[in-house]
């Protein structure tokens, strides 16, 4: 048998073994599976409803109707579904009516377990409830404003309103992707395909256009295109020339040359710090650096690039006058892009090879910021180039256990740079051999690489010696071209681009994200207009016996928090103290390793690579190597080790998989509402409004990848 039920918590309709119900069905046992896959298949094959692993939750309910047939049920929830949605939502429009209305009875204690689904109600899936409860909100703040009354309750009470209103409305944290590959890559090609616009990003092959971390996102207040840009410090710029950057032979680098001549012309890079003051040109360079930040605003696209590319271009038939060696970073703002980057951030980031150690300390914050990675590479060397594979394996480290990217994506582009005979030549196949009927002969060897480019570079991702690569990412492969994507007589369609996939990821992301926005929104106005309710009825006699044991519950649930938390801590610190013996001890042993694994066997040279390390403070990446040669990495290895597994069952990679030691299984079960239930409509609006500010503060605490970073900048 299924029952038809609505969850009292959330007032969602579903369908339920009818064994999962108790006598009086007034109450359901409800499994606490994430996924909805697994709650899914517990409702179909009616499991037993309780686990040895874990609790299942006993929720109050209404009853509706029961059916021998799962499919059955399903339509008769369906109906009533159906029913309420013809149903006049009068309460949403009047927050007078909205107080008094039996709908905001529906929303009741769950026995104090906070669950996912109370951020997953149908009810505040639509994006309209969410707009009128804003308006709600924007009038009840005009209204609570003008209350008159001076004594302390009123004025408490007027200010804990308005302070809950102000922080609905604050600023939300954006979704970060980030976009990794060597120079000339195709990088900027890729950004601009994807936003719709060939021109908007510098997409030079001088090798300096890239060399700027370019931020993307959506100008949401007008309709001009706007960059702001953040330069170095005049301290940090000439530390730089006094102290200029020098490779394995003692010689200035070619990455310091461009940079020193960019600025100041030719011959740059053999003049003192004192001369180059005395250059006509460091006057506007000094206004720069103290000025610090410069924003440019425009509402013609082709005036605004003209405008930005001496920030972030190198001009080669210019002497001087660049300025991009001072620039840290470049936030680009656009327009009309709401359904793209509402809620996102597209973060064009050079490679580690491709930065100097200014910039090199921004992309180690850049990347563990990001939600999900995008690691380009040309497709002619997507296999066999070291750079894309050094940079993912990069991307694991710095993103670290438990951080919040889930997602890498690896995009070869430059599909279509094909020449049909080169490629039949090196793959030694006949134009018969190339699958493609009716295709032309370009279209069809394209398509041939682009799969086989997919295929080769999964089985290389499946072999990888990183073992959190393949279980802690998924790591999906593209094969893309800009330049045909903008090309109407193109050989490829506009899908075989795949530049619509990658747009669609966006689009998806920002929509999840806005959704959950609105949900969010929606559950605290529930507590506000719950307060106000409150505040309406309080006559209540149970009042003060309801406040007493809301304390005794919050202080109680404090506890087991801080002892579960202590517990951690103690036994974190036990294993990173294990981990600096080791590294102590076996300092020399670890460090003779690392230089003998990498010393030439004629030891040619290998004084200026172990100098030149030295000099930059233990990490330096010669030019043609896979990897740095981090002493400072080597050496901390120990600790990493010994704490990784404590670490993994504090913050397990999947959500579903909770131990006793998790930190998110706690915060889930924290509530200070425990088994009461309400005896008058006061005690039931101060329980909603208790549960919404629960949820939200829970919900911040709940930012784990908050917690990860402090944890893992103090091992560091």
């Amino acid at each position: 048998m299924y029952a038809v039920v609505t969850l009292r918590d959330t007032d969602e309709v579903m369908v339920t073994p009818s064994k999962w119900l108790n006598t009086d069905k007034t109450q359901c046992h409800w499994p606490p599976f994430r996924s909805t896959e697994k709650l899914m298949e517990a409702i179909e094959n009616r499991h037993e409803p309780s686990t040895a692993e874990k609790t299942w939750d006993l929720l109050n309910i209404i009853f509706h109707a029961q059916d021998d047939n799962f499919k059955e049920a399903t339509k008769k929830q369906d109906e009533i579904v159906k029913s309420r949605k013809e149903r006049p939502s009068t309460y949403l429009e009047n927050p007078s009516t909205l107080l008094t209305s039996q709908s905001t009875q529906t929303f009741v204690t769950s026995q104090g377990v906070k669950r996912k689904h109370d951020d997953e109600s149908s009810l505040i899936k639509d994006v309209v409830p969410w707009k009128k409860a804003k308006r709600i909100m924007e009038r009840i703040k005009l209204k609570v404003q003008a209350t008159q009354g001076t004594d302390n309750t009123t004025t408490t009470i007027k200010t804990h309103i308005l302070d809950a209103i102000s922080k609905m409305d604050k600023d939300r944290k954006k979704a970060t992707i980030g976009i990794f590959g060597r120079t000339g890559e195709g990088k900027s090609s890729l950004l601009n395909a994807v936003l719709g616009d060939q021109s908007l990003l510098p997409s030079g092959g001088f090798g300096a256009c890239t060399a700027v971390i370019i931020q993307v996102e959506a100008n949401l207040n007008d309709s001009n295109y706007i960059a702001e840009i953040e330069f170095i410090s005049k301290e940090e710029w000439e530390n730089e020339i006094a102290s200029p950057d020098k490779g394995e032979d003692n010689q200035l680098t070619e990455i310091f040359k461009e940079r020193i001549t960019a600025l100041y012309g030719d011959d740059a890079e053999n003049k003192t710090l004192e001369e180059l003051k005395r250059d006509d040109k460091y006057t506007d360079i000094d206004n720069v650096l103290t000025t610090g930040r410069k924003k440019i605003s425009r509402s013609d696209p082709s005036e605004f690039v003209s405008c930005v590319s001496h920030y972030v271009e190198h001009n080669l038939s210019s002497s001087g006058g660049c300025f991009w060696p001072l620039v840290k970073s470049v936030t680009i703002k656009i327009p009309n892009c709401h359904d793209l980057l509402e809620h996102i951030v597209l973060v064009d980031i050079p490679g580690t090879g491709d930065c100097n150690k200014i910039r090199d300390d921004l992309w180690k914050t850049k990347i563990r910021e990001c939600t999900a990675v995008w690691i380009v590479s040309d497709i002619k060397r997507a296999i066999t180039d070291r750079d894309p594979w050094g940079i993912l394996d990069h991307c694991i480290e710095d993103l670290g256990p438990g951080g919040e990217c889930k997602h890498i994506n690896f995009i070869c582009t430059k599909t279509d740079d094909m020449k049909p005979a080169e490629y039949l030549r090196s793959t030694k196949l006949t134009e018969a051999q190339i699958p493609g009927y009716g295709l032309d002969l370009k279209t069809k060897c394209t398509l041939h690489r682009n799969d086989l480019a997919k295929k080769s570079i999964k089985q290389k991702l499946g072999n990888s010696k990183s073992e959190e690569s393949k279980e802690r990412f998924i790591i999906d492969v593209f094969t893309v071209s800009s330049t045909a994507f903008f090309d109407e007589n193109s050989h490829l369609k506009p899908s075989e681009t795949e530049i619509p996939k990658l747009k669609d990821i966006i689009i998806n992301l920002n929509k999840s994200i806005n959704e959950k926005l609105n949900r969010d929104y929606i559950n605290e106005a529930k507590g506000v207009l719950s307060l106000i309710q409150s505040v309406q009825l309080d006559k209540d006699k149970n009042m003060t016996k309801v406040l007493e044991d809301l304390q005794k519950n919050i202080e109680k649930e404090l506890k087991l928090l801080d002892v579960h938390f202590k517990a951690l801590h103690e036994n974190l610190s036990r294993c990173l103290s294990k981990g600096v013996e080791e590294s102590v001890r076996l300092s020399v042993k670890t460090t003779q390793h690392m230089l003998l694994s990498v010393r030439p066997k004629n030891n040619k040279g290998f004084h200026r690579v172990f100098r030149a390390m030295c000099v930059r403070g233990g990490s330096y990446w010669p030019r043609n190597w896979n990897e740095p040669l981090d002493l400072n990495k080597c050496l901390s290895k120990h600790m990493y080790d010994n704490i990784t597994k404590e670490f993994e069952l504090m913050f397990p990679v999947d959500d579903n998989d909770k131990t006793v030691k998790s930190m998110q299984d706690k915060l889930d079960k924290f509530s200070i509402i425990k088994s009461f239930s309400p005896t008058s409509p006061l005690l039931h609006a101060i329980q909603i409004f208790i549960k919404t500010q629960v949820s939200a503060v829970v919900q911040c605490i709940c930012s784990l990848s908050t917690v990860r970073e402090f944890i893992l900048k103090k091992i560091h």
